[in-house]
């Protein structure tokens, strides 16, 4: 799968980030972000890979960045699965049309209906920095993430 490449302006995108609330991309210029693409809430390889995440929040703030999860979930289920594990990093809902932002990231499975596992790092400007699809089932873990940051961190200073 080809997404979009490392120097490409990330697409602007708006959210729900709970049934009543919504977040642009733009909210967060000034910090890098971490798009965590991923298939469906309540999966084993899903949860785990969001559980990591979360449990870097701190880590991930030492770089200036924040990770987001986006999937074709509805904000109703996000705030459920949220509730239920504990998770203190958004969740947004690519949910209608369906897929919509996936889809400009060029991470959409359209076989399936859902989004790759893919993960984007954005820097301050809202620029891809580095990206990765991992295999649907396989958590892609948070090495390469930590890595885009440190070097990053290096051209920065």
């Amino acid at each position: 799968m080809e997404t979009l490449k490392a120097g490409t302006p990330a697409p602007e995108f708006e959210l729900n980030s709970t049934p009543d609330q919504r977040v642009k991309l733009s909210d967060f210029r000034g910090q890098r972000v971490i798009l965590a693409f991923y298939p469906a809430d309540w999966s084993p390889v899903c949860g785990d890979q969001l559980a990591l995440y979360n449990e870097l929040r701190d880590e991930f703030a030492k770089h200036n960045a924040v990770c987001i999860g986006i999937s074709v979930d509805g904000a109703w289920c996000h705030a459920a699965f949220r509730e239920q594990r504990g998770y203190k990093l958004a969740l947004l809902s690519d949910f209608e049309p369906k897929g919509a932002v996936a889809r400009q990231y060029k991470a959409y499975r359209d076989k399936d209906g859902v989004s790759e596992r893919a993960l984007f790092v954005l820097d301050e400007e809202g620029v891809v920095r580095w990206t990765h699809v991992s295999p649907i089932g396989i958590n892609p873990g948070a090495d390469g993430i930590l890595e885009a940051l440190e070097q990053m961190d290096g051209s920065t200073s």
